[in-house]
């Protein structure tokens, strides 16, 4: 059996994506669905920065797990073509992105997820909020389940 990436993009992959890669991780260790690989990306990401002590916080007082070991990434041509799905923060984000397999986190929260680089905490938790409520519906809509189920 062969994993489908699932790649989370943003503006510098040290906020947004690697909150919805925890959390997306996280929601699939619960539900006991395997086969997928989460990671993430910045579209202006200077490769080899930490995530956002902001984001560690808000992931760690909303009981996520995440990598101590956390390094942003770059984003290529052969990781969005390598996805089986990549969910932009923004709808301006999948636009400039070429694939059938891009989408906008738009799609599953019914907005963009704002950039809380730079803010206090409490934008760290509304966007990490958001993107945690959309979890169920982007299962759902991506059609994410155990392949011995399909």
């Amino acid at each position: 059996m062969t994993y489908k990436k699932i790649l989370f993009v943003c503006t510098g992959n040290t906020c947004r994506s690697p909150m919805a890669e925890a959390a997306l991780r996280a929601e699939l260790k619960r539900r006991k669905i395997r086969w997928y690989k989460v990671s993430s990306a910045g579209m202006n990401a200077c490769a080899g920065s930490p995530m956002a002590e902001n984001a560690c916080k808000a992931l760690r007082e909303a009981g996520i797990a995440y990598s101590e070991n956390f390094h942003a990434r770059r984003l290529t041509p052969a990781m969005v073509k390598g996805a089986y799905a990549v969910i932009c923060m923004t709808h301006e984000q999948a636009s400039s992105l070429q694939g059938e397999n891009v989408k906008s986190i738009a799609m599953f929260a019914g907005k963009d997820i704002p950039d809380p680089y730079g803010q206090g905490m409490e934008a760290y938790r509304a966007a990490l909020r958001t993107i945690c409520d959309c979890l169920p519906q982007m299962i759902a809509i991506l059609d994410i389940e155990n392949e011995n189920e399909k």
